[in-house]
């Protein structure tokens, strides 16, 4: 469908405010519903992180034990992620995702009957698996509604519920904790896995009511409506010019394992943050379950509202090379104060904490926008989903390998040190092998 036949040849282009009150009603109606997934999936994800602080102690599991178990989830998202994507071309995106949501709510249950560190290696497996397509899944089901220039913002919308995740995980896990242990005959980690999966599982059932797939299916759209949609999702086509549509051609480009590199990294450090940082505040001495998680909350409620804030002014700005490696750098920065902090200053540890947080948070939505200006087709689905596949690995070796280095030197300085150097790279391979490149104008929902 071209431009002209969309809107009948001759016709002059729309005025802004109708095609942005367009772009509010779709944002209204997909984004806080994909973000409260997106919140789920990250609540269910990274509640391990909180419930290491009594299930430890009760099974007898060290932090090795802990380390590959919270990292193993990594190893299920790198099998699965691919062939989700593709899944996702064939029958649409909300059979996906309600596929997706219901498989790891339901994983989250089953948590509560892992009392081996066997039986918790194979959940923790089976939820990455099945969350795996979620994130790269939204990321292509986007670009099905939103031009180019749209796209930052929303994102940032979506992905600030990973930060928001601890906001209310931390708490919620955290007095679950410390008001449920006995109740029913379960320890009060049996319960956080049980309250925090079971919604899930409704949401998944939900999903396939709520979404729809493509913009010409929208019932809720009037046929002007989508008229402009693909007047403007057409517009932004020509104005990106060619990329690549073949998969084999695309896995044959430096630039997309250039990207994995520097997603490889970001992941590294944001894992760190997730698992590790209620440890880092209880070494400060913060011993109660629902302290760790208000701390915890008050720093991703700060990542959250940056990551939003970042991705709007790069929409803005038509810019995402500076917006992502500034953000990282920023990362960088707090993940070495609190290196260099702990047993010396827990103001300073706190502060360093969410400092990192903001700027390692901030820099995800900016950074699909790199690898969306290369791909498009069964290209972008595959590629993305390999990239956030072979990334999300480094969610498997930073917990382990800080389990490890803690364990050999009984402090996490040495391992958050690494983490700091690795995340420093992205910063250094945005800047110097990711050309610059600005998009052309167009107003952000």
């Amino acid at each position: 469908m071209t431009l002209s036949t969309t809107l009948g040849a001759g016709t002059a282009q729309p005025p802004q405010s109708e095609v942005d009150a367009t772009y509010s009603k779709i944002t209204w109606r997909l984004i806080p519903f994909l973000a409260f997934l997106w919140l789920l999936a990250w609540i269910d994800r990274v509640n391990v992180g909180y419930v290491k602080l009594t299930m430890l102690d009760e099974l007898k599991w060290s932090e090795s034990v802990y380390g590959l178990g919270a990292g193993i989830f990594f190893l299920g998202y790198f099998f699965f992620e691919i062939p989700s994507n593709l899944m996702l071309q064939k029958i649409g995106a909300k059979k996906t995702l309600m596929r997706i949501t219901l498989g790891w709510g339901a994983t989250c249950v089953a948590m509560m009957f892992a009392r081996t560190p066997e039986v918790f290696y194979v959940l923790r497996f089976i939820m990455g698996a099945f969350e795996a397509g979620f994130l790269p899944g939204v990321i292509v089901y986007l670009t099905y509604w939103y031009p180019s220039g749209r796209r930052a913002k929303v994102l940032s919308l979506i992905t600030a519920a990973s930060a928001l995740s601890s906001v209310v995980g931390g708490p919620l896990a955290g007095n679950i904790l410390n008001l449920m242990g006995g109740v029913g005959g379960l320890s009060s980690w049996q319960w956080v896995f049980l309250i925090e999966g079971t919604p899930t599982v409704l949401a998944g059932i939900f999903t396939f009511f709520y979404l729809t797939d493509r913009p010409q299916e929208a019932k809720w759209l009037s046929a002007r409506e989508k008229q402009l949609v693909a007047a403007e999702l057409e517009r932004d086509h020509k104005a990106l010019g060619e990329r690549e549509h073949s998969v084999l051609a695309a896995l044959k480009d430096s630039r997309l394992w250039l990207f994995v590199l520097v997603y490889f990294c970001i992941v590294a450090a944001n894992a760190t943050l997730n698992f590790y940082g209620p440890s880092i505040v209880k070494e400060l001495g913060y011993t109660n379950p629902a302290t760790i998680g208000w701390i915890m909350s008050g720093a991703f409620l700060l990542g959250a509202v940056a990551q939003i804030a970042n991705g709007s002014h790069s929409d803005r700005q038509q810019e995402v090379r500076w917006h992502c490696a500034g953000a990282a750098l920023i990362g960088v920065i707090g993940m070495l104060v609190v290196a260099f902090s702990l047993g010396r200053s827990p103001a300073m540890v706190l502060t360093g904490l969410v400092i990192s947080v903001i700027g390692t948070s901030s820099a995800f939505p900016v950074f699909w926008q790199m690898p969306n200006r290369l791909l498009t087709g069964a290209a972008a689905a595959v590629g993305i989903a390999l990239i956030n596949s072979i990334a999300n690995l480094a969610g498997f070796g930073s917990p382990f390998m800080l389990a490890e280095v803690k364990a050999a030197t009984g402090g996490l300085s040495p391992g958050l040190f690494a983490i700091a150097a690795v995340e420093l790279l992205a910063v250094l391979l945005i800047l110097w092998f990711v050309p610059r490149h600005r998009a052309a104008k167009s107003k952000t929902a």
